[in-house]
């Protein structure tokens, strides 16, 4: 009916046939086309229930996995070093397994070549090296080899710290170990954790890291299944990711000032050193630690991304008002001097003594790394700058506000959540479709954390960890603990919070003066984390396109060691190159700093310390996450708190998602479904693709921007 909206009713509204309906009435169609606003929007109208029984678990789809594995790994741990962090496209990745899967099921010889032949007495071993047609399944389980060796592992940037502040090369076998410890103890939580992190409708994972499962799954869908629409498809995708490939040699090589252009950076060249030491705080922001870039333009689609172009609005605004309060706040506290804010950069995550130069840390752990009191009576307690300060203070709020609001508005869904699970009365439609498989036992998952705490044990007794066996222990309760909470943020809104502070704090309480063990403590705690997260996604994608369980445990076990050891070698060859404006490292000089300053946590973070009101934030954050419907016209359900907290100490770049989320979803969702996901993959494809000389738009001194205060020509 033109363009009106329509709302369906139990009778009038989406029906399924057999045992999948999911009752609903509170779906808006436009054009016979429903806006998908929900995770059981996604459910009924995104993912397809088809399954055609194809094999998953094969020699082709594990040696394509292992393959580009290695391009996935090293890619996101490249990313750790940028100047801006952000995360690898799986969707390229999607595309390039496929590619080569269908080359290799058409061009490989097949059985039947043999047939009747001389050879016959080979076709077994043909048949197992080329299986016959390039299958849904099979490239699911080659994809997720990738994206599961492509998360993320904090232990890697461990050892990047240890060379690169404590000039410690971390041995082979401490280093393999260790990673694989807290990456399979994260995926054990994972496992034991399904039946309310995964299997139900509303946890989508609609955009985490690396794996956006939403993005995956429709592309995956639409390459195997919808081949009458394929082609348009992928004329989209070909053209998208071949305009953004060629471009992005522009803003990434030959012309850097692109990729942060600020009119007032231009403008400050002549002006006074006062001027442009505060336009380059305020305006500057093309490389790291500059300034908060405010209303600076980027055309560098590797630091816009396409992550936006998929999570749900309500998120994406509650993260609005945070980035807004950041640029005020940050502005606030540097030219009101708190915490002697003007003696340090406005933006730096380094530790700092109180005259503004670099800490010496050196002096203060020696080769021990354990605090020697005389050398700190002669040093000085560390100083942070302003804006590290405040991001400690976020980190806590949100990590507060993250337990209250878990407890105070999703109590009722974990409840069902948990009773569904025992009387295996689940609705989603795909677990349904799931039942005729043999689920993976809990007791593999038991056993995979029996293993990681053996392994984890290892490190700590035989490193160079300086961390006591009981404070490893602590660490994996307090990571087994903080990981529901995380897991239900993400797979809800798509996003999730700083946890390391907690973490930090408990190991600054129980081994004081000991940074590298703070460091491990934080691993160990955190990284599981982070990779119970990353891996639900994944097996949300199983369940979607209807793995086999036991073949995605296989599948997310070897991914998980084989992306642990690619980290570990691009880390070392990283950090052993030349540091240019390509290479920041302010990940591991943020990571190196929180363990110097928390192993002080008695002098700097106790009663009468320095940023006491860091700790104290924890609780703040607790006592303002509110139940109440609403605050005059906010309604408080859709305010995510620990969101809004988190980002109001972060900086972001792009608001791409208004048009896609605002307009597109909202007056062509059928567009939307069909093509969204396509373009953002394709686009984060062509980006991830030189040196060039310097000129006017790649000037060789200075920042690439023109804001130079700060005494950025000087170095």
């Amino acid at each position: 009916m033109g363009n009106g909206l329509q709302r369906s009713s139990p009778k009038k509204g989406f029906e399924s046939e057999g045992p999948s309906v999911i009752t609903d009435d509170d779906v808006v169609y436009i054009n016979g086309e429903p806006v998908v606003t929900t995770g059981r929007d996604v459910s009924r109208f995104l993912v397809d229930l088809r399954d055609d029984g194809d094999q998953a678990l094969t020699f082709r789809s594990l040696f394509l996995g292992t393959l580009f594995a290695g391009l996935g790994a090293a890619l996101c741990e490249i990313y750790n070093f940028k100047p801006t962090q952000v995360s690898v496209s799986t969707v390229f990745l999607l595309l390039l397994v496929y590619s080569v899967g269908v080359a290799w099921a058409k061009f490989i010889p097949h059985r039947s070549w043999v047939q009747g032949t001389r050879f016959e007495m080979f076709g077994p071993i043909i048949e197992f090296v080329n299986p016959g047609e390039f299958g849904i399944k099979e490239h699911v389980i080659a994809s997720l080899v990738v994206s599961t060796a492509a998360h993320s592992n904090t232990a890697v940037l461990n050892f990047a710290v240890q060379r690169l502040y404590y000039n410690t090369d971390v041995q082979a076998t401490t280093a393999v170990l260790a990673t694989f410890s807290t990456a399979c103890f994260g995926y054990g939580l994972c496992g034991l954790l399904r039946p309310l992190t995964v299997y139900p409708s509303e946890m989508v994972y609609w955009g985490v890291s690396s794996s956006a499962t939403v993005n995956d799954v429709i592309y995956i869908l639409t390459l195997h299944f919808d081949t009458a629409a394929n082609r348009k498809r992928m004329k989209l995708f070909w053209t998208a990711f071949a305009m953004m490939f060629v471009w992005e040699i522009v803003p990434s090589y030959i012309f850097p000032l692109l990729s942060g252009f600020s009119i007032f950076c231009l403008a400050s060249r002549h002006a006074s050193p006062a001027v442009q030491d505060i336009f380059t705080n305020i305006f500057g922001g093309a490389q790291a630690n500059e300034g908060l870039g405010f209303l600076s333009l980027s055309f560098d689609w590797q630091y816009i991304t396409s992550v936006y172009m998929s999570l749900p609005l309500i998120q994406q605004a509650n993260s609005w008002i945070g980035y807004a309060l950041c640029y005020v706040i940050f502005i606030a506290i540097y030219y009101s001097n708190a915490w002697d804010s003007k003696t340090f950069p406005m933006i730096s995550t380094s530790i700092f003594s109180a005259n503004g130069s670099i800490y010496d840390q050196k002096a203060v752990f020696g080769s021990t790394f354990q605090l020697n009191q005389t050398a700190l009576q002669e040093v000085g307690l560390p100083y942070l700058a302003g804006s590290n300060v405040w991001l400690n203070i976020t980190s806590s709020l949100s990590i507060g506000g993250l337990i209250a609001h878990c407890i105070l508005f999703w109590t009722p869904e974990v409840r069902e959540a948990f009773a569904q699970a025992r009387s295996r009365a689940q609705p989603d439609p795909h677990w349904k479709a799931m039942q005729k498989y043999k689920e993976a036992p809990y007791w593999w998952y038991i056993c995979l954390l029996v293993l990681s705490f053996v392994a984890g044990l290892v490190v700590v007794l035989k490193g160079q960890t300086t961390l006591p066996w009981y404070s490893y222990i602590v660490a994996l309760l307090i990571g087994s603990f903080i990981a529901p909470f995380s897991q239900l943020l993400y797979a809800r809104i798509g996003s999730g919070i700083r946890t390391t502070q907690l973490m930090q704090m408990v190991a600054g309480a129980i081994s004081p003066g000991r940074p590298v063990a703070n460091l491990y403590f934080t691993m160990w705690s955190h990284d599981i984390v982070g990779q119970s997260i990353g891996l639900a996604g994944d097996l949300k994608i199983g369940q979607y396109i209807k793995i086999p369980p036991r073949a995605m445990f296989v599948t997310q076990v070897w991914g998980t060691i084989l992306g642990a050891a690619i980290n570990y070698v691009v880390m070392v060859s990283v950090v052993d190159a030349q540091r240019t404006n390509v290479w920041s490292g302010q990940v591991v000089q943020s990571l190196n700093s929180a363990a110097v300053t928390w192993s002080l946590a008695k002098e700097l973070y106790g009663t009468g310390g320095r940023y006491f009101f860091v700790p104290i934030s924890l609780f703040i954050g607790m006592s303002t996450t509110f139940r109440w419907p609403y605050i005059g016209p906010v309604k408080l359900t859709i305010s995510y708190y620990p969101s809004i907290y988190m980002c109001s100490g972060w900086l972001s770049s792009g608001l791409s998602a208004i048009h896609h989320l605002l307009w597109l979803r909202k007056y062509h969702p059928g567009w939307f479904r069909k093509y969204n996901y396509i373009l953002g993959g394709a686009l984060d494809g062509g980006a991830q693709s030189r040196p060039f000389p310097h000129w006017a738009g790649n000037p060789a001194v200075g920042n690439v921007d023109y804001c130079n205060g700060n005494g950025a020509l000087d170095s």
